[in-house]
């Protein structure tokens, strides 16, 4: 049914959940798995320290990046399941996970969902959302 799942995380406890019944369904399937973590693009502005602060915040960001994937390779590896990892960096999330999919050729993104549904979610608009209208890979939300 499905060979290869992108499994994005924010890092988030739901998102956590989700990887690990993706992975679940992976394992089930004998498919493939890519974790994916998408961390905002850095916008540079100067300051006078001798540290340059988009140094600094490219560092945040990498640690950050490598926590989330970390996850999700501890729990494929825990599960008896193997997976790739990368991380990616765009000012929309919801870009980059399509992309990464296509060009992975995935063949479904499973990804938690937040549930700020109303005028709330209507407003924000969550990436999972924009993922869900605007990707042509099946995507399986997780709630």
């Amino acid at each position: 049914m499905f060979l290869h799942i992108l499994l994005p995380t924010d890092g988030s406890e739901l998102s956590e959940v989700a990887v690990k019944q993706g992975i679940r369904l992976a394992k089930s399937l004998n498919a493939k798995i890519t974790g994916l973590s998408v961390m905002p693009l850095h916008h540079p502005f100067w300051n006078e320290s001798e540290i340059p602060a988009q140094a600094l915040e490219e560092i945040a960001r990498q640690h950050k990046a490598h926590r989330h994937l970390s996850f999700i390779h501890k729990a494929a590896l825990d599960a008896g399941a193997s997976c790739e990892t990368l991380s990616e960096s765009s000012d929309h999330p919801y870009e980059a996970i399509i992309q990464v999919a296509e060009k992975r050729s995935c063949d479904l993104i499973l990804m938690a969902s937040h549930g700020q549904g109303g005028v709330k979610g209507l407003l924000l608009g969550g990436e999972t959302q924009k993922v869900l209208t605007r990707s042509k890979i099946p995507v399986l939300v997780f709630r």
